[in-house]
This record gives C-alpha cells, sequence and structure tokens, in this order.
C-alpha cells in the first residue's frame, strides 16, 4: 500500500515522514512518496536521510499543480496532507499565496484523491481556525471563528475536505492541534525565533503585553496523534489534538531566556500584531477517548531538548535566519 504525505520537508512533516517509516510494517505501508514543493520553509535536507530507504519516493511539486497530484495519488492508499502556508505575519502582509496554496490546493488534492481511489484522506489544520476563547477549551463541534488570513485560510481548506466527505464520501478525517514546537521548525515562529535571537545575544520580540496564551505540543506528540487517526480515526470526524501545556507568552519567553543564561532584560515589547488572537485552548478528551491518545513529552523537558537542539545545530538555522 501506498501512503502520501504532502509538505513532507517541513517541520511537522518531516517528523511525521520519519515516524511512519518507523511505522511502515505495522501500519501495512510498503511505499511512502514524499510531495513538497520546497518553498521557503520546506527543505530537502530535513528528509534526506529518508530518501536512502527503498521504500520512499520523493515528489518535488506543489499541490495546485493538477498534473502533480493526480500522479502521486492514483492508487495510494492514504493520504495525510500537512502541505500548508502556516505563518500568521506573513498571512497579513500578502493573503494571496496563503488562500492559494491552504484553499485551492487543498481542493484540488481531494479532487485527485477523489479521482485516485484514495481510502483514507487525513487532513491536517489548527486550533487558531475557532478564533480565540476567553476560557474554557474548544471542543470539535465549536463554531470556527478564524481572525487572521492564515486561519480563514485553513477553515476554507477544512470546509472543502469535510465537504468532499459529505458529497463524495471521500473518506477524510481532520485533525486540529495546538501551537506545535521541537527542532527542524522554521526561525520565523515564537520559540526558533526567540532562541535565535538569544544564541547571538539580541533581544526578543514580544507582541502586546505578552499575555496571549497558547497551548504546547511537541512535534513527536502530534507525530503520534496523527498515525492513530491514520490507522483508527472516523471518517468524517474531527479531532483536536492538544499538548496540555499553556502559557502566556510572556511566560515562555521569560523560559527561553533562562534556559540561554538571561533575565527578562531580553524581552523586548513589540507593537502587537493585527487581529492577535487572545487565548486558545482544545479540549482534546475526543481523540483520547476514541483512538488513546494523550501527550507523552512533558513540556519542561521537551522545551529542554528543542534549546539544545538549535544550539548544536547552528549549520541548520543559520542560513535560515540570514535570509528571513
Amino acid at each position: 500500500m501506498r501512503l502520501v504525505i504532502t509538505g513532507a520537508a517541513g517541520f511537522i512533516g518531516s517528523r511525521f515522514s520519519e515516524m511512519a517509516l518507523e511505522h511502515a510494517p505495522q501500519l501495512g505501508y510498503d511505499e511512502i512518496v514524499l510531495l513538497d514543493a520546497l518553498t521557503y520553509s520546506g527543505r530537502k535536507e530535513n528528509i534526506a536521510h529518508l530518501l536512502e530507504d527503498p521504500r520512499v519516493n520523493f515528489v518535488h511539486g506543489s499541490i495546485i499543480d493538477q498534473n502533480v497530484t493526480d500522479s502521486a495519488l492514483k492508487g495510494a492508499f492514504a493520504v495525510v496532507h500537512l502541505a500548508a502556508e502556516s505563518h500568521v505575519d506573513r498571512s497579513i502582509e500578502s493573503a494571496d499565496i496563503f488562500f492559494q496554496t491552504n484553499v485551492v490546493g487543498t481542493q484540488q488534492l481531494l479532487e485527485s484523491a477523489r479521482r485516485g481511489g484514495v481510502e483514507r484522506f487525513v487532513h491536517v489544520s489548527t486550533d487558531e481556525v475557532y478564533g480565540t476563547i476567553e476560557d474554557g477549551a474548544w471542543s470539535e463541534d465549536f463554531p470556527l471563528g478564524p481572525r487572521s488570513p492564515y486561519s480563514a485560510s485553513k477553515a476554507g481548506s477544512d470546509l472543502a475536505a469535510l465537504a468532499y466527505y459529505e458529497t463524495f464520501g471521500l473518506p477524510v478525517t481532520v485533525t486540529r492541534c495546538s501551537n506545535n514546537y521541537g527542532p527542524r521548525q522554521f526561525p520565523e515562529k515564537m520559540i526558533p525565533l526567540f532562541l535565535t535571537n538569544l544564541f547571538d545575544g539580541e533581544k526578543v520580540p514580544l507582541y502586546g503585553d505578552g499575555q496571549n496564551i497558547r497551548d504546547w505540543l511537541h512535534v513527536d506528540d502530534h507525530c503520534r496523534a496523527l498515525l492513530q487517526v491514520l490507522k483508527g480515526g472516523r471518517a468524517g470526524e474531527v479531532y483536536n489534538i492538544g499538548g496540555g501545556t499553556q502559557l502566556t507568552n510572556l511566560e515562555l519567553a521569560e523560559k527561553l531566556c533562562e534556559l540561554c543564561g538571561y533575565g527578562d532584560e531580553m524581552i523586548e515589547h513589540v507593537t502587537d500584531r493585527l487581529g492577535h488572537d487572545r487565548r486558545y485552548c482544545v479540549d482534546y478528551s475526543k481523540i483520547e477517548r476514541e483512538l488513546g491518545y494523550h501527550p507523552e513529552m512533558h513540556f519542561a523537558s521537551g522545551l529542554e531538548a528543542t534549546v539544545r537542539w538549535y544550539r548544536e545545530n547552528e549549520a541548520w538555522w543559520r542560513p535560515l535566519k540570514e535570509h528571513q
């Protein structure tokens, strides 16, 4: 059986590809296709070691290209769709590519999956589609209320995926995760941006008052959850995936400074992001109940390991940092 992973050379995609290859015998996959357009945040270096495995094929192409998606998905048993434009700040500066990739690209992939006879389609999304919540936690049936071009484009892709299930019977399952962290995350996101600044003795730019709250999920836990959804998730359903650790952005900035040997004098408050969501929190009891998922990575140890990885892998992030 063939498994196709889109966005395979990105942060989450490359880690999921590693874990999918590791578990391929148990899942019954003897061929894995890694599909990626290799835009600025997708790096072939992230998956170079996987390409040495005879079970792996790499396809360099965009999910917007019908020829690419038709060819990759024809005869595939399953798709895990991770390809996306994902940085909120970039979506505020220029929204076009976000709607092209996240909405039009997802629809193209769904159509190719329908024509190709795909039997499992896992569409990976974000908790940001829910908007912001003052207290409590979002369940999967909470109304969507995206507040940025990025989250709006992801909400559109979620609805397209679920519509293909309702209209065509395509066996789609949607996942919505909280904020990921871990190795190989592009240094535009908060944790790697702050770490690489601190390594260079530079201050970290904290939006507004820093009281925005996020739930943090280690990429390994996220990928474990995706494997469980791929194996046993119900078609037509949505599963929230959370990490169980809520912090204000200020608390996180202070932890990062401490781990790098600094105090809060390295935190510089900057003008807040437009439409900045105040708080995210997902209720992930459904995936716990149905599929047995629970986060295994303790945040303190996961964050320490992440700091250590970036400290030891300057050759990976330095060129990216210099060309942002």
